[in-house]
């Protein structure tokens, strides 16, 4: 794969699956140069025999999901220039409606069980600020008072003043007057909130349906669920605000006639921060999707995310999932099946397996092998399924009753015609103590010996897998040899392994990507040890740092995104006044024990450095600390800077500068290897 095959690569959503289970909803997205942005539609895909066909033709169409009764289909569509907004088409095609203009866009949606009315969560800003009054440019807003400490978030900017809160509509009629109310109920109730103006100001005169707030905006609202009753809406909002070292959320219900939230009270400190909330069928409990936050309330670290069974009936909680499992994947994912099965996904040893958990504690795990599945959809038993494998970015897929699964799409034919997979080949090394480092080496074309990149992944928490990944497609693509490895402090292998690193990084993870590597060298006679590069991007960027201070075998480097300076990332990370202490521990001489700034001055390793400028995640000074301790240094090194991008600037940048940066990061090796 080359750099210029990006607009090659499709991505499927989670399918909706039609209510008569006949055919399912998915969204196909790519990344489109000419556009500069990412492009999109939705797609109807029959379950068992016909074509898939086009359903809308929207700029960045999203989210499609099917109303209970399977009359009409709600998505997200936005503008080239313009923010997403909930829009709703006849199942059978058709032209779509535009149900809101909410300034900040629609973040997420679901229908109520008899699919007459939406709920949805938008941001909605204070009076002034981000353009709500007219001729107030941003450098003339008021100024900022900051009261807590958690108040910025990447790709989001400040939080405080552009909460996420509750929406109800009623459904219009598709066959009425433009948005006449005839499916839906009354459009305001007795006790219900009025939508305040800055979440939609002008909406009748415009004929927009009337949306009412639910929520106050002192929280942030997210993942709206109905209630098997849809007289409420489950949503996962934060604590107070003022509890300025508050991590958790929790899982609340609104009334749909407007009133005070109600907490969910789950009784343990194993779900002290929930991530999905969602009622049975039956309305005889709910499935919570959360993890535990430790005695201090504070210890994230490692923490896999477990499903729970809530009965409000007796305020009962039980864990549903086992210890070793870790269902990190599954926010937002989380579906409750219509036999009242919730339908998970599980990090497991470098893939993400579908699994479905009864309230009683029945499970079934209904995929397996090399697989990561990113979304699934369920109706009448039937269910579909997104997933990738070496092969490919992802294809629908269905599974059939003798526990197979049946491929329904082929969205990537093109890339795969245009750049072949090269297969990673499952490895498992060996640490410095006898531990065993779990990974994958991907091979390019030819006999070798190929230079060999070392890429180390982010999180610590997070995993490589088996499965198709353009940064190596593409390192392949230019020959080199790419060796990955989940080294200790990463998912899919259990709290024990992922917590193994708290308080003394740069140890055991170093050691286990070290090992690794050698174990590839060994085994892999192809690999040439002699043009070695590594790269890494986030807590990778990091272990690249700390890597190449420590081993100089490396010809290159390189640093993206990097956690440089826990020190520094204290207040100045949207996330970091907790996470460098609770990693590194709060001691500032742990702390600088562990900093890979404070161990620049050991680096010889010439060394490019990668960042964005709104990265509100990893800070751009630490890039630019670094970047200039290494010139002081006498290191070569070049600073490589992305405007306009965040942190996802490699998922999810411009085309434009993901294919830059890709081209910049292979200059860079091809001038040292």
């Amino acid at each position: 794969m080359l750099p210029a095959h990006l607009d090659l690569v499709r991505s499927l959503s989670a399918p909706s699956v039609h209510p008569a289970a006949g055919h399912c909803a998915v969204a196909v997205a790519r990344p489109d140069f000419r556009a500069d942005a990412a492009v999109g539609q939705l797609w109807e895909v029959p379950l068992h025999s016909g074509a898939a066909r086009l359903l809308t033709r929207g700029f960045r169409d999203t989210a499609p999901q099917y109303s209970p009764d399977g009359l009409v289909l709600g998505f997200l569509r936005a503008a080239p220039a313009g923010r997403p907004q909930l829009a709703i088409v006849d199942a059978h095609g058709g032209e779509p409606r535009i149900l809101t203009d909410a300034p900040l866009g629609v973040a997420q949606f679901a229908f109520s069980p008899d699919g007459t009315r939406i709920a949805y969560t938008a941001r909605v800003p204070e009076p002034g600020r981000y353009g709500s009054t007219d001729g107030v440019a941003a450098g003339a807003e008021d100024p900022r008072l900051i009261r807590d400490l958690n108040y910025r978030m990447n790709g989001v900017g400040y939080t405080g003043d552009q909460r996420t809160r509750l929406f109800i509509l009623d459904v219009p009629a598709l066959d009425a007057e433009p948005f006449v109310a005839a499916r839906g109920r009354a459009a305001a109730e007795e006790g219900a909130k009025e939508q305040g103006p800055a979440a939609g100001e002008g909406g009748a005169q415009k004929g927009l349906p009337e949306a009412r707030q639910l929520t106050d905006g002192s929280v942030d609202h997210s993942e709206p669920r109905f209630s098997a009753d849809g007289a409420w809406v489950y949503t996962v909002s934060g604590f107070d605000p003022a509890a300025v070292d508050t991590l958790g959320s929790r899982a609340v219900r609104t009334p749909v006639t407007g009133g005070a939230s109600e907490a969910l009270d789950l009784g343990t400190p194993d779900a002290a921060s929930v991530d999905l909330a969602a009622e049975a069928p039956d309305g005889s409990g709910v499935f919570v999707l959360a993890s535990s936050l430790g005695e201090s309330g504070a210890d994230f670290v490692g923490r896999a995310t477990h499903l729970f069974w809530h009965t409000p009936a007796d305020g009962a909680t039980v864990r549903l999932s086992a210890e070793g499992d870790d269902l990190g994947e599954a926010a937002g994912a989380l579906q409750v099946t219509s036999d009242g099965r919730a339908l998970v996904l599980a990090r497991a040893r470098g893939t993400v397996q579908l699994t479905a958990f009864a309230p009683d504690g029945a499970r079934e795990q209904l995929t397996s092998g090399p697989l990561v599945v990113t979304g699934a959809g369920e109706a009448r038993g039937a269910v579909v399924l997104a997933a990738a494998d070496a092969d490919g970015p992802g294809e629908l897929y269905r599974l059939t009753e003798d526990g197979g699964m049946e491929q329904l799409t082929d969205v990537n034919a093109p890339l795969r015609a245009a750049a072949p997979p090269r297969a990673p080949r499952e490895f498992t090394g060996t640490s410095a103590d006898g531990s065993e480092v779990h990974g994958w080496v991907v091979l390019p074309e030819g006999d070798g010996p190929h230079p060999t990149l070392l890429m180390i992944h982010g999180g610590p928490f997070a995993q490589y897998t088996g499965a198709w990944f353009d940064e190596a497609q593409v390192y392949a693509g230019a020959g080199y040899a790419v060796v990955m490895c989940n080294p200790r402090g990463a998912a899919g292998y259990g709290e024990e392994h992922a917590r193994a690193i708290r308080g003394r990084m740069g140890t055991l993870d170093l050691e286990d990507v070290l090992g690794f590597l050698d174990a590839a060298l060994a085994a892999f006679p192809r690999l040439d040890a002699g043009r070695l590069g590594i790269l890494g991007g986030s807590y990778g960027g990091y272990l690249t740092a700390w890597t190449i201070a420590h081993d100089h075998r490396f010809k290159a480097a390189v640093v993206e995104r990097g956690f440089l300076d826990p020190v520094s990332f204290v207040g100045s990370s949207d996330i970091g006044w907790f996470f460098p202490g609770e990693y590194t521990g709060w001691d500032p001489a742990a702390m600088t024990a562990q900093s890979p700034m404070a161990r620049v001055g050991d680096v010889r390793t010439p060394t490019l450095v990668v960042h964005s400028e709104e990265d509100w995640r990893c800070p751009i000074e630490q890039a630019q600390r670094y970047y200039a301790a290494l010139r002081l240094g006498g290191v070569d090194a070049e600073l490589l800077v992305f405007p306009g991008e965040n942190h996802e600037l490699s998922r999810a940048g411009t085309p434009h500068h993901r294919r830059a940066r890709f081209e910049h990061i292979l200059r860079w090796f091809a001038q040292y290897l």
